[in-house]
């Protein structure tokens, strides 16, 4: 089975920018679909980013134009450039094996991403 383990989350103060990064290790699959999703305190967990094999990516509307997903198929890392940054970006962000249409399969164990 494949095994997810995100880096790079932290704190950083509203407009600033992180990039997670999600290094993928077991089972991987050249054809697999690829997404951040988020979790936050009181909030439904949210697919933030995703990317198909093709390249073909998807973003929710609250991070368009800020968050950009790509990967390095040959390293198999995938990441997350988050730029200008809200507070309400604030949430544990887990990298996912997807099975198409934000159906996660495989979560990483998380990354803590806070904005003050």
């Amino acid at each position: 089975h494949v095994q997810l383990v995100e880096s790079g989350g932290g704190s950083v103060q509203a407009g600033g920018s992180l990039r997670l990064s999600c290094a993928a290790s077991g089972s991987t699959d050249s054809r697999s679909c690829m997404s951040w999703f988020r979790l936050a305190p009181g909030k439904e967990r949210e697919g933030v980013a995703g990317i198909e094999s093709d390249g073909s990516t998807s973003y929710a509307d609250s991070v368009k134009g800020r968050f950009t997903i790509s990967q390095d198929s040959a390293k198999n890392i995938l990441y997350l450039q988050m730029h200008s940054l809200k507070p309400e970006d604030t949430a544990v962000y887990y990298c996912v094996r997807d099975g198409g249409d934000w159906n996660p399969e495989v979560w990483g164990q998380g990354t803590q991403v806070t904005v003050s």
